[in-house]
């Protein structure tokens, strides 16, 4: 089930003395999170909304100001939280997918349909961003989300890759 709301940031230290709070994107840019009309922190499992009254980009870290919060002390409290948007409040291009969107989908073989097990995280890495598939055996293989061995991504199905032959070689032991 696609997720309502979408991790977006997190706030990493407050800005002055009138509630400022600076934080780091988890967006694309982190002009994205500046755009964002309102904010979500997560209370009690429950998603609070604060609406951004202003927000500007400096040194890759964005500077908010919530609605309600107008004091050190009352920004002080947010920090390190992470912040949430509405999946309908960010940007997608046409043919992108979310990150949060690919947790739990299967990494299947775009020729033979093996299943090749569970992509469990994403991470970014320097040279490109990295599935950890979990085989059905427990072990977790981290693989290389490069167009050469992703074919395709449907978020509604499973992650369609092309291993070079040896990737999986102990899971066909």
């Amino acid at each position: 089930m696609k997720q309502p709301y979408l991790e977006c940031g997190k706030i990493i230290n407050i800005h002055g003395v009138r509630g400022a709070v600076k934080a780091e994107s988890y967006c694309d840019t982190p002009r994205v999170l500046s755009s964002l009309p309102q904010l979500f922190l997560k209370k009690n499992g429950n998603y609070e909304a604060y609406k951004v009254t202003r927000a500007s980009v400096g040194a890759g870290k964005v500077l908010l100001y919530l609605e309600g919060v107008d004091t050190a002390d009352s920004a002080l409290l947010l920090k390190g939280k992470t912040l949430y948007a509405k999946r309908e409040d960010l940007p997608l291009a046409e043919g992108a997918h979310f990150i949060a969107d690919l947790y739990g989908l299967p990494a299947v073989d775009a020729d033979t349909g093996r299943v090749y097990g569970e992509i469990i995280s994403v991470d970014d890495m320097p040279s490109s961003e990295m599935y950890t598939i979990k085989t059905p055996s427990g072990k977790e293989i981290l693989f290389p989300a490069i167009p050469q061995f992703v074919d395709r991504v449907d978020v509604d199905t499973a992650v369609y890759i092309r291993p070079i032959p040896g990737f999986f070689e102990e899971e066909d032991a």
